[in-house]
């Protein structure tokens, strides 16, 4: 790096600027690896804390299958006596608009996405706080996300029009929720009511109905004859993330601006180090007059490169840190160290490419142009 370092001590001015340049485009790639690793959490945290592997849904239910898919008692016995299959469990799963009728918050609207299961299943909440599901109690158990509204345990609230009066009885201290809404645990039977929205006894055919069975499934399990003989077809949980509430489009919609970004920053790089090679010509040609080889000065210049990309993304990164910290609580942001390494990476690598393509206009330099052989 014999003429890389010179140059970064000669030209400190321009190389500070082109710094600043890439060290705020780390701190825009931190922020927005953040928000969308928040917006996630926001839609899919509910989903994601389920102890299972797959969902089955109703067949015919082949997009939002939360809000379209029932399925009967029969499926998920089915489901629990097919090989391959550890536990299966019924789901409920639907969004309630709640009123605060006794506690501090009396009065308040709460928003609630309501999970239903059977209290001595799997998939029943261990509450950090109170205590955990009873069947036929009509007692719930929230999450930090719906306490930080105002909920305490001992709260009464009621939902639409069940007039189900569903007592807080424990709380899961984590900011679990789905579809940007705060999960609330229940029992099936008060799941029901909610969903169905009757005030009163449930008809029977309800009482065997939920939305989904929650399955685990042994590793490389073969399910398509029970899910051929129940009508029902069984997606990952992963796959079932798709099926909250604006998580796609917002997914997309982040990996598209993260883009942009990173495009940009390539663009941005190449065009500073096209200008600064075209700049220093002469340098390079004299280089070359008294022997240096080009792979030789192709190698100085890519570590010149290397060098400020890897600095200016260092700092950028830090102040998106400091930032992000400073966020969170406040919006929709976590910050994930495996996301910010690939943002840092992805910055690194592109402006280095971009770099490349602008660094081998030195091949085409020819020594002679030190010799005065354009005159």
């Amino acid at each position: 790096m014999f003429l890389a370092l010179r140059d970064l001590r000669f030209a400190r001015g321009r190389f500070a600027l082109m710094g600043a340049v890439v060290a705020l485009i780390a701190v825009l790639g931190v922020l927005l690896s953040g928000l969308a690793s928040g917006l996630a959490d926001a839609g899919i945290s509910g989903l994601r804390a389920l102890p299972v592997t797959h969902m089955a849904f109703d067949e015919k239910a082949t997009s939002e299958q939360f809000s379209r898919s029932t399925v009967e008692q029969q499926v998920w016995q089915a489901w629990s006596r097919a090989p391959g299959v550890k536990r299966a469990e019924p789901f409920g799963n639907t969004l309630a608009n709640a009123q605060v009728i006794q506690g501090t918050k009396k009065g308040e609207e709460v928003n609630l996405a309501v999970f239903g299961m059977a209290p001595d299943s799997s998939l029943a909440p261990t509450p950090t706080e109170g205590v955990g599901l009873k069947a036929g109690s009509a007692g719930i158990v929230i999450t930090r996300e719906i306490a930080d509204l105002g909920v305490k345990i001992g709260d009464v609230l009621t939902a639409d029009k069940s007039e189900v009066p569903l007592k807080v009885v424990g709380l899961v201290d984590k900011p679990i929720s789905y579809g940007h809404i705060g999960v609330a645990y229940t029992d099936l039977d008060t799941w029901r009511r909610l969903h169905y929205g009757l005030p009163g006894d449930l008809p029977e055919a309800a009482r065997r109905q939920a939305t989904a069975v929650a399955l685990t499934l042994e590793p490389g399990a073969d399910v398509a004859a029970v899910e051929k003989a129940t009508a029902t077809r069984a997606d990952s949980k992963e796959t079932t993330y798709g099926a909250s509430p604006g998580y796609t489009a917002e997914s997309s919609t982040m990996a598209l601006i993260k883009g942009f970004l990173y495009a940009i920053s390539a663009l941005v790089v190449g065009a500073f180090f096209t200008v600064w090679t075209v700049q220093r010509k002469a340098e390079i040609a004299l280089l070359k007059a008294l022997g240096a080889p080009t792979g030789y000065i192709l190698r100085d210049a890519l570590a010149q490169v290397v060098a400020v990309l890897v600095g200016a993304t260092a700092v950028g990164t830090a102040i998106g840190l400091a930032l992000g910290s400073a966020m969170t609580g406040k919006a929709p942001f976590s910050l994930s160290a495996p996301a910010i390494a690939t943002s840092c990476g992805l910055l690194i690598g592109l402006g280095t490419v971009g770099a490349v393509v602008a660094v081998r206009r030195i091949t085409a330099v020819d020594p002679l142009t030190a010799l005065g052989a354009s005159r």
